[in-house]
């Protein structure tokens, strides 16, 4: 099992910006193996106050990727926003469920960039969320669900943690019918979807209250929602669904449906197609995994670490040969920038 050669480069990954979410004795998961969740900032070289935007990347609820990290925070950076990348804890070995982990995360990434407002130069009153796939159901759920995260920080509690608006980018949403199944039994458990089909109410009361197009209220936050028709992932229903829901609620939204193209299409442009994503800090926690693995520190077969060894590597050209541009696709940072700016 060659550890040393998936390790290699990759064991210091945090980005020398990151800002820690949690402190001391705040944060705990059995699979973090070292990694804390943190934030990275992209803030302009000026002291204009401006709107910013959290990207929070997908994964399956298993990794964060780097594909919709850095590459977005870019491209809104260049749009004139200040911006973060958000890692999340995630489940890599789906052996650990999540729960509501990551919904703590991206509560308290609110929270402490809102009250260092001035420090990073932003518009409290202009935050914005920016998810992929999975990364779309957890700003999805913070959208839904900001009321019932608490803060065990008195002065962090007292901040608001509703983002402004979200671009939810191919969003996991539904649980059941349309369900992107490896997200939900990485949050709940493997035996999730099982237990329910067995008629489980625990387990079925648990994938109702993760479909969150069924708990969508007037106070949901403003949410622009993109899918591409052919995404055979995670099915377009699930941004159908919440935008239904959504404008039912006479909540403040858009939907755009692109005619061609898969899942997981970040930018769809160059950059993205040839590997160009920038840094891959956001992987941290799945190298951190792999180094305890390495290590003896975590109790699975040796069948199970080989083949976690084998999904785990930089992209080759290989993998890279599905991306393809896709120009319509492209422009959907433009239109999510024009309808934030319609709500100000």
């Amino acid at each position: 099992m060659d550890y040393e050669k998936v390790l290699t480069g990759v064991l210091d990954m945090r980005n020398e910006n990151a800002q820690l979410l949690w402190e001391e004795g705040e944060y705990s998961y059995k699979m973090a193996c070292g990694f804390e969740p943190n934030f990275v900032p992209y803030i302009h070289d000026d002291e204009k106050i401006r709107p910013c935007i959290i990207v929070v990347p997908g994964g399956g609820y298993c990794f964060v990727s780097p594909a919709e990290g850095e590459i977005i925070a870019d491209r809104f950076f260049d749009m004139g926003y200040n911006t973060f990348v958000l890692t999340y804890t995630v489940n890599p070995l789906m052996n650990e469920p999540l729960l509501d982990t990551a919904l703590k995360d991206i509560s308290r990434a609110i929270r402490l960039i809102r009250r260092d407002a001035n420090k990073f130069h932003i518009d409290e009153n202009k935050l914005y969320l920016c998810g992929f796939s999975a990364g779309g159901h957890l700003c999805a759920d913070i959208c839904v669900n900001f009321d019932k995260v608490k803060d065990p920080n008195k002065e962090l509690d007292a901040i608001s943690n509703r983002a402004d608006a979200a671009i939810l980018s191919y969003p996991v949403i539904n649980a059941t019918t349309y369900a992107h199944e490896g997200s939900f039994m990485a949050k709940y458990g493997k035996d999730i979807y099982d237990r329910a089909k067995k008629g489980d109410a625990d387990a079925i009361k648990t994938l109702d209250d993760a479909s969150l197009e069924k708990h969508v209220n007037k106070n949901t936050t403003p949410c622009f929602v993109w899918h591409a028709r052919e995404d055979d992932c995670v099915p377009m229903q699930n941004s159908l669904l919440f935008f239904k829901a959504l404008a039912n609620e006479g909540v403040d939204c858009a939907l755009h449906i692109f005619g061609k193209g898969g899942h997981g299409l970040s930018l769809a442009n160059s950059e993205w197609a040839h590997g160009r994503v920038g840094d891959r800090y956001c992987e941290e926690q799945v190298y951190a995994v792999v180094d305890a693995l390495r290590r003896g520190e975590i109790d699975i077969s040796e069948e199970e670490k080989e083949n976690y060894l084998q999904a785990v590597h930089v992209p080759t050209k290989e993998d890279l040969k599905w991306n393809k541009i896709n120009k319509e696709v492209s422009r959907w940072p433009q239109l999510a920038n024009e309808w934030l700016e319609s709500l100000s």
